[in-house]
């Protein structure tokens, strides 16, 4: 079963929320950002190309031109390649473990797995974020040598950063499949 739902982001930003059930112990969560903006990104270029002429005309050197050129080509490829992300998914499997996956504009993806035998909790941690605060969604991590303590806290959707609503969604499926994965696990 597969839903999706629109939702927006800490800045007033679009996010869509897609919410695929595979079974009662597995479900995938994938939240998708806007794509880049041809108007942000025309905007940027013609700026620097404008500095670049500007700079051109007073120095009459034809090596600013190229390097503008250059470094906007470079600048926008390292971008799209390095920072911009357009899908985070979060895949969970009550007998296996939690996978992370970010998705970069250039198709690179990033992923990240946590077996479920270390997984703590999944909770919804707030932070103070620009005299503002936020809500994001982390997994805390069991500490080998204390039972009872927390060895670290990994924040899921760290680039999209989603409002409490959406994290809301996310967060009770999470708890239905871990309270299903001890149920299962604590019956003979």
């Amino acid at each position: 079963m597969e839903d999706e739902l629109s939702f927006s982001d800490i800045y007033g930003g679009r996010l869509a929320l897609q919410r695929r059930h595979y079974s009662p112990s597995c479900r995938e969560f994938c939240l998708s950002c806007p794509r880049l903006s041809l108007r942000s990104l025309t905007a940027v270029t013609c700026s620097v190309w404008l500095a670049a002429y500007g700079l051109f005309t007073l120095c009459e050197n034809s090596m600013i031109l190229s390097a503008a050129i250059f470094i906007t080509l470079i600048g926008l490829l390292g971008y799209l390649h390095f920072v911009k992300i357009d899908q985070e998914t979060l895949l969970i499997i009550d007998s296996l473990g939690i996978q992370m996956t970010s998705t970069y504009a250039s198709g690179k993806e990033s992923t990240t797995f946590i077996e479920m035998g270390k997984v703590k909790d999944v909770i919804i941690n707030e932070a103070i974020y620009m005299q503002k605060v936020i809500y994001y969604l982390c997994i805390l991590l069991n500490d080998p040598m204390e039972p009872n303590g927390i060895s670290q806290v990994v924040p899921v959707f760290q680039s999209a950063k989603p409002r409490l609503d959406c994290l809301i969604e996310v967060y009770r499926s999470c708890q239905e499949i871990l309270a299903h994965g001890k149920a299962t696990s604590t019956s003979p």
